[in-house]
């Protein structure tokens, strides 16, 4: 059973059923009680223990550790699907919005492991950004880099996405080595507790490393400090009281909001009946207005269309709406379910009741809908409600209240400027959309409405087929806007990770922050090698392990061979008269990429080896050109190396190309895969 009656939380290593439940949830479906949450939790204590045991096991792992954890209750999770589908049906979300809560939740898992294996070094400390050279000589370096923090990171989520809306917040805190501890709403947090207690049923998890209050949080935010970090997903009401809490204000304590959002969809001025981008556009405002029944965060609220075309808009989207097929989650046919509670749906309808005050209801009414499987009234279902607000101008209410349900307002616009101020009306949202098949109407939209939303989506009959969606924020992309949107940000891919994490600039030697960032940085110590590196394998090679190679001379006959050979017959190599009459050359020179391949006859070690590819380089660059009778050799020196898979592992070599006279001529990053060999795992 994925749940029981009450409640409970989890709480120090153990499942709390609440002492004296207080508050009673109900299926959205049928209306009747599914359990109980209340009582007092020691969360001083649950802070401690996710502080004594939590953060140390978790930072114990290293980045691409904690990746493979991610990985590992991702799989885990795919092989509880049909049960949490099953569960989510009595939240009123049908299989369709499930799949966007359930497997959204768990894709996001797995975009952050694998983020976490490409993006993040196979150690404990993130750098950012490029070496800062502070010094004339090299000696005194700077590089800014990122630890976990070492506190907790509370995670308040809404009802709308039990699922995705915690694992959005716990992939990056997991990946950062943060602990956390997870309270979910109330009226859906069942399905929240289920996924929670599949994660600590896999074993996977180190001890301490979540926690789920079940119910409210006591005076949590009142022991937190500049340790610890706050998420927080609901209304701007209640981010307000949150963050304003005389604690996080006074300890600084990290405090993101996502919150309320009058989102807009704008039909572009290019954009005709009867065009691909037409049905595109009714298409997504459809689809935004009945998935998980508008209760969504992103969903389209506002609809800007251009003032020729709002009749045609009008008819489109009421065909749609009337044809939706509101009924039991649970149904193949069914395509709109019901809101979360039936307080839910008083709220909605009483924000309803505030639009129509300056609005027309073109669609639906507050009373009851038909519903297929389902009483209409125990459940808590409502027919989708569409507004016109002929002068957008002037009103008020549609451009401030936000209907959290299948709610939703048709407006006018004169021309693009137009446009783009109602769009900006709502005074910061989470994402704007743009239908339109004109890239310039795509940039004066970036340049005008840009700095009022967290995510621009454009689409037309180009990307459509493979296009996420107005509504679907990506774990690759910001999720957070401007204003009334919390002014904060989720995800981001590597930027949500960091949100958990403590940027410091640190400042010494090369050889401190060699051992600091352990990665090999130039004017470090160079560790002699034993022997050739290509014949010691991942394991036995060193960071900092150098060899220099014997010199080889360039002669005008190596020259003119590679012309020959590659066809570069590039005149700075062929002609000398034209090559002096160039700033950058002496005379004729050798070609960069002859000298790569003389670098690589230097260093290379024949014969098979623990060297199983090379897979590239990087920052390539050349600084002094070479001519006939200068004679080339070869630093090459252990930089990096990381853990890809249970064979091989990645090391990157810093190599350097200098001249007779040791002065650079070349310099870049060659990356090989090299087997772990006897001594894997030492």
């Amino acid at each position: 059973m994925l749940y029981q009656h009450n409640f409970s939380s989890f709480v120090m290593g153990d499942w709390i059923v609440p002492s004296h439940p207080s508050r009673l949830v109900c299926s959205a479906v049928t209306g009747q009680e599914l359990g109980s949450v209340g009582g007092a939790l020691d969360v001083s204590g649950m802070r401690d223990y996710a502080k004594t045991y939590g953060g140390p096991s978790l930072r114990a792992l290293n980045f691409h550790d904690r990746a493979r954890l991610l990985k590992a209750l991702a799989l885990h999770l795919k092989l509880h699907r049909k049960a949490l589908y099953k569960l989510s049906f009595e939240t009123g979300a049908t299989l369709s919005d499930s799949k966007i809560d359930i497997d959204g939740g768990i894709a996001t898992l797995l975009v952050y492991a694998s983020k976490g294996r490409r993006e993040m070094p196979d150690g404990f400390i993130l750098p950012d950004g490029e070496l800062e050279v502070l010094s004339r000589d090299g000696s005194f370096l700077g590089q800014h880099i990122y630890t976990p923090l070492q506190g907790v990171a509370v995670q308040i989520n809404a009802f709308n996405f039990p699922v995705w809306g915690m694992l959005e917040k716990l992939a990056p805190s997991l990946l950062a080595g943060v602990p956390s501890l997870i309270k979910p709403a109330t009226s859906t947090g069942y399905l929240t507790q289920a996924v929670v207690r599949l994660m600590l049923d896999s074993g996977l998890l180190p001890r301490g490393a979540i926690q789920l209050i079940m119910g409210g949080t006591s005076n949590l935010l009142d022991i937190l400090d500049c340790q610890d970090t706050v998420g927080f997903t609901g209304s701007a009401a209640t981010a307000l009281t949150l963050r304003s809490s005389p604690n996080i204000l006074k300890n600084g304590v990290r405090f993101t909001a996502e919150q309320d959002s009058l989102n807009g969809s704008l039909l572009g001025p290019d954009v005709v009946p009867g065009t691909a981008e037409f049905d595109l556009f009714v298409t997504e405002v459809h689809r935004e207005m009945t998935t998980k029944a508008g209760q969504k965060c992103t969903a389209i609220r506002r609809i800007m269309v251009p003032e020729a075309y709002m009749e045609t808009v009008q008819i489109a989207l009421k065909e749609r709406l009337l044809a939706t097929k509101i009924g039991h989650p649970a149904l193949a046919a069914t395509e709109m379910g019901a809101l979360v509670s039936l307080g839910q749906r008083l709220d909605v309808r009483a924000q309803a009741r505030l639009i129509a005050k300056e609005c027309d209801i073109i669609f639906g009414d507050e009373g009851s809908c038909h519903v297929e499987g389902a009483d209409a009234e125990a459940g808590a279902f409502l027919s989708p409600i569409l507004f016109c607000c002929p002068d957008p101008d002037q009103a008020v209410s549609v451009h401030e209240v936000e209907a959290f349900g299948p709610v939703a307002t048709l407006m006018p616009y004169r021309n693009i400027d137009h446009g783009i101020a109602l769009l900006n009306r709502g005074g910061g949202s989470l994402v704007a959309s743009v239908i339109t098949h004109d890239p310039a109407v795509a940039r004066q939209v970036v340049l005008g409405a840009g700095s009022f939303h967290g995510r621009l989506y454009f689409n037309d009959r180009v990307s459509q087929a493979e296009s996420t969606g107005h509504g679907s924020p990506l774990p690759h992309m910001v999720h957070g806007g401007p204003g009334r949107a919390g002014g904060s940000e989720e995800l981001g891919g590597l930027r949500g990770v960091k949100h958990y994490m403590q940027q410091s600039a640190v400042q010494g030697s090369p050889d401190m922050l060699t051992a600091i960032t352990g990665a090999w940085i130039k004017g470090a110590t160079e560790l002699t090698a034993a022997s050739h590196p290509f014949t010691r394998d991942f394991y036995q090679l060193k960071i900092g392990e150098t060899i220099h190679t014997a010199g080889r001379e360039v002669s005008l006959k190596d020259i003119e061979h590679f012309a020959e050979f590659t066809g570069d017959r590039f005149y700075a190599h062929m002609d000398a008269e034209a090559a002096k009459a160039n700033p950058f050359f002496p005379d004729r020179v050798a070609h960069g990429y002859l000298l790569l391949s003389f670098a690589a006859g230097l260093f290379v070690e024949p014969n098979p080896g623990p060297v199983l590819a090379n897979t590239g380089l990087n920052t390539l660059s050349f600084q002094k050109p070479v001519v006939v009778g200068d004679c080339i050799k070869v630093q090459l020196t252990v930089k990096r190396k990381t853990r890809r898979t249970e064979e091989y592992g990645e090391v990157r070599w810093h190599v350097v190309l200098r001249n007779q006279d040791q002065e650079h001529v070349a310099e870049y990053e060659l990356l090989t895969m090299n087997s772990y060999g006897e001594t894997k795992g030492a």
